[in-house]
């Protein structure tokens, strides 16, 4: 596998399609370009997945994350087109991200998006004592 920027994501097979069961990934290094100003923009990425036949493999997500460090991009334009690409990759049951970015301007920015599959129900939250 290559080690520069690429828009490709790889999947493997889901070892426990059967299951219902989160993937968290964290992401503290996400780097693009405010489109306004050519200044970089920071952020982390918290990316919660239900697996259905695929996951992503973490490796080409890091060179994927990479590849937008010289593109200028609104927030929520990035946080939206990162989460459409991993579901085209992997179509989850579920997936969310989060993007966290660091202060611009005295101002912070969080931006979620959400996916769900049409026909994926998510079980009822278990309470423990």
């Amino acid at each position: 596998m290559s080690t520069r920027p690429s828009r490709s994501l790889e999947t493997f097979d889901n070892p426990n399609p059967e299951r219902d069961y989160s993937i968290r990934i964290r992401v503290p290094e996400f780097t693009c370009l405010c489109p306004k100003t050519g200044q970089p923009d920071f952020a982390t990425l918290h990316i919660e997945y239900v697996p259905d036949r695929l996951c992503v493999e973490l490796k080409s997500l890091k060179l994927y994350v990479w590849s937008f460090r010289e593109e200028g991009a609104f927030h929520e334009a990035v946080t939206n087109r990162i989460l459409a690409d991993l579901v085209a990759a992997c179509a989850p049951r579920f997936m969310r991200l989060t993007a966290d970015f660091n202060v611009r301007g005295g101002i912070y920015t969080t931006v979620v998006a959400e996916h769900r599959a049409p026909d994926w129900t998510p079980p009822p939250p278990v309470t423990l004592p």
